[in-house]
């Protein structure tokens, strides 16, 4: 099949990709701490149900409600992230406690909560420039990869996702690399809502890292998905299936900037 084949057979997955894009686009416009806070828990609501389902809970609406209560504790503490290592450590001496529950129960804080608050976290400290850097190295990762691989792809990348291959890989992070690279020097970053100046080698390697952990955001979805014997994790979104097959790469790519942007301000 060619690339316009190819655009054609997925209409469904680009009309739910541009009602995405528009409803990130709106929260940019209008963004604030309580706009990007609330938009992140609406995503962390739907993500954490669907990754309580993978880690073999099924719909346990207790250990949602836990993880929900988890997360908004976290999101109104100063230091969101001291706030999950806390959670962690409470869950570790439950399970040690009794030892009738499995260290498992803890998995659904680590991942999606703990990626979603370094993305909080994210735009605290460095403002929707840093933001609007991110949407493009995954989308452009994303789509690099999906379209490169579809053409070009024969050699498999890992047993964890058998449809990626080394090319798509390559056509992805090339992708993320060299529009991320433009978008990073020509966002205003800030830090603490003062700017920052970054150095375009340093820009170029935070990209680069960026879209690799964005491939591999991908690739840990798609374990656990196998592991869980499912195709997507949900269904909510047309054509890409659930929260998670679609916030995968930035759970990972996120948590990468913010230590980019964190080194690249000492």
């Amino acid at each position: 099949m060619d690339l316009l084949a190819r655009l054609k057979s997925d209409a469904k997955r680009w009309r739910t990709a541009l009602a995405l894009l528009a409803i990130v686009t709106i929260a940019g416009v209008f963004h604030s701490i309580w706009v990007i806070g609330a938009f992140l828990t609406i995503v962390f609501i739907v993500a954490s149900k669907e990754a309580i389902a993978l880690f073999g809970f099924g719909n346990d609406i207790k250990l949602w409600l836990a993880s929900a209560a988890v997360w908004l504790a976290a999101i109104f503490y100063p230091r969101p992230i001291e706030a999950l290592v806390l959670t962690i450590l409470i869950a570790a001496s439950i399970v040690a406690f009794d030892q009738k529950r499995d260290l498992k129960i803890a998995m659904p804080i680590l991942y999606p909560a703990a990626p979603l608050l370094f993305l909080f976290s994210l735009y605290a400290e460095f403002g929707i420039g840093a933001y609007v850097w991110l949407l493009i190295v995954v989308l452009s990762c994303d789509v690099g990869a999906y379209y490169t691989g579809k053409t070009l792809g024969k050699t498999p990348f890992s047993p964890s996702s058998p449809n990626k291959t080394i090319e798509g890989v390559a056509g992805g992070v090339t992708a993320a690399t060299i529009l991320g690279t433009i978008v990073g020097i020509l966002s205003p970053i800030k830090m603490n809502g003062v700017d920052i100046s970054i150095g375009f080698w340093e820009i170029a390697a935070i990209t680069a890292l960026c879209a690799i952990a964005s491939i591999f955001g991908d690739l840990f979805e798609s374990y656990l998905k196998r592991k869980a014997g499912v195709k997507d994790s949900g269904k909510i979104l047309p054509g890409h299936g659930g929260a998670l097959d679609r916030i995968d790469g930035y759970l990972f790519a996120g948590v990468v900037l913010l230590f980019g942007l964190r080194l690249a301000a000492l």
